[in-house]
């Protein structure tokens, strides 16, 4: 009896083994097998397009990304990189399409065994169409995305790991993988220790203070206009948002004019008339305060738009239960205003810091990171973003660079994953995400 069970259990199991079997060995045979003969001559010659046209640029592509080349003025090791990430993308989307070879065969092959019918041409291409159309078409924009934003984070990666530097470059001399060692030469090596800590220190004490400071000047005016005794509420809101309408730009290269030390109004017209003269761009700690004053000026208006719309919304009856139970104006503000404004703007908010963590523009227009600072290769306000630029483009130092980038996109991947998990506005009912 149990023989006779094992038997029928192995004839029902037989097809689909068969299907998938011959589907690993040749794409499209285990189709041909299930008798969905188009389908598997479609995969057959997909495969085999696939292989003629891609086998040399793919051998190339993988033996240059292992080696970086062999033989110096002749072979590129930038180009043989860039060749072997793109033939790490092509080939997944192969591997990709042989898998679905290997599943859509055992699928057929169940199928099969079931009894069930094998779908007509029509019926295929009504499917395709239902379920397929969709991919189908958001496809070109999947493979522009591949090879606009994909390429060149896998080739900034791999740049880290790479002695590619102003020394050491193509296609003089050819480049070979060192591990970590970059990030390891930045916290031993004192020129790039001492950079990095004291840039990596500045730049977070930038992005909290200057990113704080906006936020909470935007919510302190946005209360202020929100209160019910204030008059001409229009004008006050649209004079206050101006410095959002004006480009930063051309708003950092003013204040970068107002903050010269010697022809600058600000020392010259102002602070002149108590005989004062503040080195503002030639003494890191002036300079670092110019800075969070112009970010504070330049961000606040977008705060406070956002807060303004959001405290029209809180509800009055709220406030008048608190009214009833003789709640304070500090506790209706911190147990009523402030839970529902953050509820609704956490988000924003971090991306607000998110984005003055990379703000390069403010750094690089108002005094490209200087002054100078003895013992280090970065200037006295430059932020990680500002002094990748300065290592990729001044000094040359692209592997140093690319190493410090992925730090910070660590870093700001971290700091957006853990807030946005914190976020009420990200939780579902319930406590759960």
């Amino acid at each position: 009896m149990a023989n006779d069970q094992t038997k029928k259990k192995n004839s029902i199991t037989q097809p689909r083994n068969l299907a998938t079997l011959l589907s690993v060995l040749v794409p499209g045979l285990g189709q041909i097998y299930n008798r969905r003969i188009l389908k598997g001559l479609i995969l057959l010659i997909v495969a085999l397009s696939f292989l003629v046209t891609t086998w040399d640029y793919l051998d190339i592509g993988i033996w240059g990304l292992f080696t970086l080349g062999t033989i110096p003025k002749e072979h590129h090791s930038i180009q043989l990189l860039l060749q072997g990430l793109i033939s790490l993308i092509v080939l997944f989307v192969g591997i990709v399409i042989y898998i679905y070879n290997i599943v859509d065969a055992r699928k057929g092959a169940i199928a099969r065994e079931e009894g069930k019918p094998n779908p007509t041409l029509i019926k295929a291409i009504t499917n395709f169409y239902d379920r397929g159309f969709p991919y189908f078409m958001v496809l070109p924009g999947l493979i522009m995305l591949i090879f606009i934003v994909v390429l060149p984070l896998l080739f900034m990666v791999a740049l880290a790991f790479t002695d590619y530097n102003q020394y050491n470059a193509p296609p003089r001399n050819l480049l070979n993988w060192v591990g970590f060692d970059n990030f390891v030469d930045l916290v031993n090596i004192d020129i790039w220790k001492d950079t990095f800590f004291s840039v990596f220190a500045w730049t977070i004490v930038w992005t909290v203070v200057a990113t704080s400071l906006q936020i909470v000047l935007g919510f302190f005016l946005a209360l202020l206009v929100n209160d019910k005794r204030i008059k001409f509420k229009r004008t006050i809101r649209t004079v206050l948002i101006l410095p959002w309408a004006v480009p930063a730009f051309v708003s950092i290269l003013i204040f970068s004019a107002l903050f010269n030390p010697t022809f600058g109004a600000i020392n010259r017209d102002i602070l002149s008339t108590f005989e004062i003269m503040i080195p503002w761009l030639s003494d890191p700690f002036w300079a670092k305060v110019a800075l969070i004053m112009i970010q504070t000026w330049l961000g606040f208006p977008f705060v406070f738009a956002l807060f303004t719309g959001v405290l029209q919304s809180v509800p009055a009856d709220m406030y008048e239960a608190a009214d009833v139970d003789g709640g304070s104006r500090w506790q209706k503000l911190r147990h009523i205003t402030v839970p529902h404004v953050l509820f609704a703007t956490a988000p924003l908010l971090i991306m607000q810091y998110a984005g003055n963590f990379n703000n390069f523009n403010i750094i690089y227009l108002f005094n490209e990171g200087n002054p100078a600072v003895r013992g280090q290769n970065a200037g006295g306000t430059d932020i990680l973003i500002s002094w990748v630029y300065k290592l990729t483009f001044q000094t040359n130092n692209y592997n140093m660079a690319a190493a410090i980038t992925i730090i910070m996109g660590v870093l700001v991947m971290g700091f957006a994953f853990y807030q946005f998990r914190k976020t009420a506005a990200f939780k579902e009912e319930g406590g759960r995400y």
